[in-house]
């Protein structure tokens, strides 16, 4: 039976999945803030202490600003209640946002690749041993922050967050590698000055690969992919627990976005009436709902156990 509004007295299916969006939403905004803030202390460096690899690091930042409103507002439009032309929502917001992330990532490699050679095949004067305190700043924070999105996002079941995550990350390493190259130019002299130009060109490598797998698990969502084996067992295990429940036939689950999204059919006593087939089937959906799971929609179909003569 297709699952219907529930009554005031029932969980609200789309109040988690709300909750998360607004959630996402806000950590994305620090982002925005924390990038914004960076990006300006690596155009400094960079200028001043002449190492494209700081410059280039700062385009990813202003890059990361763009995708991460994107990001915002895929969560902003996600946390929309259902309406007539949406009625399981606007989940798919989610996935598609984290999508357009991984083209920003492509460009954002392609640009710093495309510039990267030209400084190599460029005489230029060596970057100043002072940027090396500011890229270590960097580093640590953008790493941190990158681990508390990553954490928000594996607690959320989205990919957006989890797009957000890599790309900090990703911005981490390419800080990292410029570390490590400006270091080389300052230790070994003006003969490895292009040494930091050799350390963005690798980080593009870094970027896009973070691009690729952030595009593949978008890309599967937006494809209705099945949710994690984990995911359909703890969905079984909820609705076999429900009194009346004999066993679970079949299960499917799906994640649209920041919510899941069942299809279930439990196997009942064929002795029961139909009104108490109905009564149970509404009971697992409740089960489900309030599971915390973010299931929002949940379809229930009743079969009768089989009886031997």
């Amino acid at each position: 039976m297709a699952a219907t509004p529930p009554p005031a007295s029932r969980p609200d299916p789309h109040a988690l999945a709300r909750a998360r969006a607004h959630e996402g939403a806000r950590l994305v905004l620090r982002g925005v803030l924390l990038n914004a803030f960076l990006a300006a202390l690596k155009f400094a460096g960079g200028i001043f202490g002449h190492t494209y690899a700081l410059i280039a690091d700062g385009v990813e930042s202003l890059l990361d600003i763009w995708s991460s409103i994107l990001v915002w507002a895929g969560f902003r439009y996600a946390a929309k209640p259902p309406d007539a032309d949406h009625p399981y929502g606007h989940g798919k917001a989610e996935p598609l946002a984290a999508l357009a992330v991984a083209l920003v990532i492509f460009a954002a490699a392609g640009w710093i690749a495309i510039h990267a050679v030209r400084e190599i095949r460029t005489p230029h004067e060596a970057p100043h041993w002072a940027t090396l305190p500011l890229l270590a700043f960097i580093i640590v924070t953008k790493w941190g922050f990158s681990r508390r999105l990553a954490r928000a996002g594996a607690e959320s079941g989205g990919t957006a967050l989890g797009a957000e995550a890599w790309h900090h990350a990703a911005d981490a390493l390419t800080s990292a590698a410029a570390f490590i190259g400006i270091t080389v130019a300052v230790l070994g002299g003006p003969d490895y000055a292009v040494a930091d130009d050799w350390a963005a060109l690798a980080a593009c490598v870094v970027i896009a690969f973070n691009g690729v797998a952030i595009f593949r698990r978008a890309f599967s969502q937006i494809m209705d992919a099945a949710a994690s084996p984990e995911t359909h067992a703890e969905v079984r295990r909820i609705a076999s627990a429900v009194p009346g429940v004999v066993a679970v036939d079949k299960c499917r689950a799906r994640r649209s976005g920041l919510a899941l999204l069942v299809e279930i059919q439990i196997v009942v006593d064929p002795t029961i009436t139909v009104f108490a087939g109905h009564k149970l089937a509404h009971e697992v959906q409740d089960a489900l709902i309030a599971a915390g799971l973010a299931i929002t929609h949940v379809s229930v179909h009743v079969e009768p156990a089989r009886t031997t003569v």
